[in-house]
């Protein structure tokens, strides 16, 4: 089993992280062995880095869109469907 908290590393320590990959011509998995960190910590850094600099994946969403609809979508309960279509909302008035 992992551990019982969640490590955080500093930005710096991300962005240097990211560098090496891109400078290395290594995989993310092998620069993170060689870091000691887990090499879904580092892809997932690195593709976010990536839709940063306008480089990702259509429809990937940047960091800054991120952190701004991750409170909402956590937080909000989604709206019902009849809130979303006014033709579907009152069937007894027909």
């Amino acid at each position: 089993m992992g551990s019982k908290y969640t490590k955080r590393y500093t930005e710096e320590f991300k962005r240097d992280a990211i560098a090496l990959v891109d400078s290395s011509g290594k995989t993310v998995t092998a620069v993170a062995r060689e870091l000691g960190i887990s090499s879904e910590s580092l892809r997932g850094w690195y593709r976010r880095a990536k839709a940063d600099r306008g480089e990702g994946a259509p429809g990937e969403l940047t960091q800054r869109r991120t952190r701004r609809t991750a409170p909402a979508a956590q937080g909000e309960p989604r709206a019902a469907a009849d809130d979303r279509d006014p033709e579907k909302s009152d069937l007894t008035t027909l």
